[in-house]
């Protein structure tokens, strides 16, 4: 597994679910090395109260299971979130399950044993998926959701204003001082004329949705994003 994918890995939160005790022992030996957080559950019901409490990034879990199977955890979960990512697991290739886990937005199917070779494109496809989803990790723990207007936390979620989306994208695809003419001549407009009050205000309202000292003035031209890279 390359370096890149490690270090991308390690700001993410996992939830692990197996309900086979070496399977479980194994696989969550090697996860607990890539991921920033992992927790692990032996079935769906503990598998759900954790990722209600954890609020995890990533759920790897296994179909085949007592009681409740993975697919219809994810499918308890789908039903109010279809941000979190998710990666079924199964020692069967049965086509029912395999159609219903296309309904599930799925960012891989994989058909055990779960080799090195198979979890590797699995978490490689989990990270790709943010590219695709325009979600872009500004520091450990924080994501910025392009799509959904949205920043969040480990436990808070910031909605932004139209033009605070338009900002930060702007911050993040350019990678420089965006200027105070860039910002009146992209986030204003003629119906909404930049005023200094209007641009403290804006910038105010936008510092307490970020993570700290994470916008920076650069006195005279503009604001930059200054974030701890991975």
């Amino acid at each position: 597994m390359n370096k890149s994918l490690i270090s991308k890995l390690s700001s993410f939160i996992l939830l692990y679910v197996e309900d086979e005790d070496g399977i479980r022992k194994n696989i969550s030996e090697i996860l607990k090395e890539l991921f920033k957080e992992i927790y692990v559950a032996k079935n769906a019901k503990d598998a759900f109260n954790l990722y209600e409490t954890k609020k995890p990034d990533l759920i790897i879990s296994d179909i085949r299971m007592p009681n409740e199977t993975g697919i219809e955890l994810i499918k308890k979960i789908r039903k109010k979130d279809i941000k979190t990512r998710a990666i079924i697991t199964s020692a069967y290739t049965d086509l029912d399950y395999m159609l219903e886990a296309t309904e599930l937005y799925l960012v891989k199917y994989i058909v055990k044993p779960i080799t090195e070779i198979k979890l590797n494109d699995a978490l490689e496809a989990f990270i790709k998926s943010y590219d695709t989803a325009k979600v872009y990790n500004l520091c450990e723990g924080w994501l910025f959701d392009a799509s959904n207007s949205l920043i969040q936390t480990s436990n808070e979620e910031f909605k932004l204003t139209k033009k605070e989306n338009q900002f930060l994208n702007l911050l993040i695809q350019k990678n420089r001082i965006i200027t105070y003419e860039e910002m009146e001549n992209i986030i204003w407009n003629e119906d909404n004329i930049m005023t200094a009050n209007a641009m403290r205000l804006f910038i105010k309202n936008f510092r307490k949705k970020l993570p700290t000292k994470s916008l920076k003035n650069v006195q005279g031209t503009g604001y930059r994003l200054v974030l701890r890279s991975f």
